[in-house]
């Protein structure tokens, strides 16, 4: 298996696999924003006019988990979205940080800059999972950025417990001896997804080396440690508790709308009632048959649910 030369060239297969009117390759270009510090944050730039949305991933991932979403939504909305998404610090082609801080409030600083950067005012923040607690950060710091926020399959509420399968697959091997040898532990750990999705991510997510082994591209260099030892700050490593960032959620002001997978256990009732306790007006929408990666497992049902969102005044 080569290494992916086009990292654009896959979307035809995101399309098809959905059910997606392929019109040919859309508007998308990789971009680089600097944050200061000697710090880069890599990006994904979807459409030809100043963007509207922006996505931050979940741990462990990068921009290019959006993908079939981003193209659902411009489908259904009968033409291309403007977009913007992101590769968190420590993620995809952005930088790793020295210090490997990358918790929620930490990366909202980078967010924060990038917003900043593209000069559109205010956008619709999309963030799931260790993205949507960042995006949690960055829609109560500065409410004049952001339109309305989604938050996916994440609360404050988050902890190991919840996250333990999710925890388990990402404080795996950091090397595979093969290609085959990293797919097949991805498809055991990740059994609503279609092999060839998966195929899709890990080319997007992880390289080969010069002897032909193949390596995940995100800072897990503290990830061997055990969830009391280590420092980094994520819901999909279940090192930290996030309750501290209830409070967060109260002081957003902006629309807000909660995505549930419905097979997922990192959000539970008492983590909906909570949020809605905080955020009496906050939609919320369940997913079915969907884990934890909504955007992986329903794709274009999720990009329904975010175009519904974005058209409310």
């Amino acid at each position: 298996m080569p290494n992916l030369a086009d990292e654009f060239s896959l979307l035809v297969h995101n399309a098809q696999e959905a059910g997606i009117e392929w019109k040919g390759r859309p508007a998308v270009k990789r971009s680089t924003f600097s944050i200061g510090d000697g710090q880069t944050i890599a990006a994904l730039w979807w459409g030809d006019s100043e963007p509207e949305w922006m996505f931050c991933h979940g741990g462990a991932q990068n921009a290019h988990t959006w993908d079939t979403t981003i193209l659902a939504m411009g489908a259904a909305s009968g033409a291309p979205i403007n977009a913007v998404a992101i590769d968190l610090p420590g993620h995809g082609r952005s930088s790793w940080r020295t210090d490997q801080m990358y918790d929620p409030a930490t990366n909202a600083v980078a967010v924060i800059s990038v917003i900043r950067q593209l000069g559109v005012g205010a956008v619709n923040l999309v963030g799931m999972s260790l993205g949507g607690l960042t995006s949690i950060c960055v829609a109560a710091q500065v409410p004049e950025l952001i339109n309305r926020l989604a938050v996916v399959d994440v609360t404050p509420g988050t902890n190991h417990a919840k996250a333990k399968a999710i925890a388990d697959f990402i404080r795996g091997p950091q090397y595979f001896d093969s290609f085959d040898d990293l797919l097949k532990r991805t498809i055991e750990h990740n059994p609503t997804r279609s092999e060839t999705s998966l195929r899709r991510g890990i080319l997007h997510n992880a390289r080969e080396l010069e002897d032909g082994r193949w390596q995940w591209v995100y800072d897990r260099l503290e990830l061997a440690a055990t969830p009391e030892e280590s420092t980094v700050d994520t819901p999909e490593t279940g090192s930290t508790e996030f309750n501290p960032l209830w409070d967060k959620v109260s002081e957003i002001s902006r629309p807000l709308m909660l995505l549930r997978g419905s097979t997922s256990p990192v959000v539970d009732d008492a983590d909906v009632a909570e949020f809605q306790r905080r955020q009496p007006t906050a939609r919320v929408e369940v997913v079915a048959a969907a884990g934890h990666s909504i955007q992986g497992d329903q794709p274009v049902e999720l990009a329904r649910l975010l175009n519904d969102f974005g058209a409310i005044l």
